[in-house]
């Protein structure tokens, strides 16, 4: 099927949940999908063609392209060299590998923010930090991973110079007195169209820094929404980015705004799109990519997002308790993943829950927490 001077098959390097719910909700608009990632990743089930690979296997990755008219992603962590070759030859990639070797970094990233006048929390990089002499440094620090952090891992809070310390090149950050974390998905499409979504509001699990709820719109004022929606619409111009972007800001104790971290695909915190938007994050990202109008990104209903993740202790099949009695809860959309093995703190499935007014979505939400959880099977509570 061809559709005049878009695109037919996106290529998705990356079967995860995001590569799944991008297929099931851009399936509509009559794309055909190519993923790869590894035998049994979540998106396998739903993919017109599957790869079985490595994303880091240039091989892997030049296979994925030939079948696709545009190449995509849903994980940073691919072979960068690899698509750079490939775009060097002709296939067309969203967003560009540039874009993405600027995002693999995090001192790649915060240097050109700041470069670009985005303001961020004051940060410096150690190449060795396990031997750095830290001695006149201000605590407390947030050390991260310049590379391959994900959900929470690649993170480390220092209180003092005589702390533990990854033993891993690394971005440290001075530790923002936080009021709230805020999060924005901006999209762009390939001639310059934007449309930014509302500003949520994200909480963390404090054990494992792991996002656990997105409450849509964010409890802020309209200056605050206003300033953080034009900066991370300054944070895709910077990328010259295409494609749907997830936003992660800092608003202080003194009311700044301060751009925390970008990712280039759809974001955890945009799941709540699927039920409370006109155009989701997912066919937002295909519209982008692929060149055709982008979507209206209005709110509906005011919107809470939970992630499932897995309970402490669990391992092994994934069994859902309090299934039924979440479903019987007007407003509550499930969505599970499809993953064959639940650890703990997994993120395994997320439910979003809309209503009339946000209050009436937070209630139903602590409802919905208290009896949905996912534990391995033969698990006891």
């Amino acid at each position: 099927m061809a559709f005049g001077k878009t695109l037919s098959t996106i290529g998705i390097a990356g079967g995860g949940q995001l590569g799944r719910m991008m297929i099931y909700r851009a399936k509509k608009l009559g794309f055909r999908f190519a993923v790869l990632d590894e035998e049994g990743a979540p998106a396998q089930a739903l993919a017109d063609v599957f790869i079985a690979g490595s994303l880091k296997d240039p091989g892997a990755l030049e296979a994925l392209a030939r079948e696709a008219d545009v190449l995509t992603y849903e994980i940073e962590h691919i072979a960068t060299d690899a698509l750079e070759g490939l775009r060097a030859k002709g296939h067309v990639i969203r967003p560009e590998p540039a874009a993405l070797r600027i995002i693999q970094d995090k001192l790649l990233q915060k240097d050109l923010f700041a470069a670009k006048g985005i303001p961020t929390a004051a940060y410096f990089a150690e190449e060795n930090p396990a031997t750095a002499d830290f001695s006149g440094k201000k605590f407390p620090l947030v050390q991260k991973a310049r590379r391959e952090g994900y959900d929470g891992r690649g993170v480390r809070i220092l209180q003092g110079a005589g702390d533990a310390r990854l033993p891993v090149p690394s971005l440290f950050e001075e530790l923002v007195d936080i009021d709230k974390e805020l999060a924005v998905m901006a999209a762009r499409s390939v001639d310059g169209s934007f449309a930014v979504y509302p500003v949520v509001e994200m909480s963390f699990n404090a054990r494992h820094n792991i996002c656990d709820t997105v409450i849509a719109p964010a409890r802020i004022d309209e200056k605050t929404h206003a300033a953080a929606r034009a900066m991370a619409r300054g944070v895709v111009e910077a990328l010259d980015g295409v494609g749907v972007f997830g936003v992660e800001l800092f608003l202080d104790k003194q009311g700044r705004l301060l751009l925390n971290e970008v990712a280039p695909r759809p974001h955890n915190s945009g799941h709540y799109t699927m039920e409370a938007c006109v155009t989701c994050q997912f066919e937002q990202h295909v519209r982008a990519v692929a060149g055709l109008p982008l979507g209206d990104v209005s709110l509906i209903r005011p919107a809470v997002m939970l992630n499932l993740l897995g309970e402490p202790g669990s391992s092994g099949e994934p069994f859902v308790e309090g299934y039924a009695e979440a479903l019987a809860i007007p407003g509550a959309s499930l969505h599970l993943y499809g993953k064959t093995e639940v650890r703990p703190f997994r993120k395994m499935g997320h439910c979003t829950i809309t209503a009339d007014t946000l209050d009436e979505a937070c209630a139903k939400a602590d409802y919905v927490r208290s009896v949905l959880k996912i534990r391995g099977r033969g698990d006891t509570a």
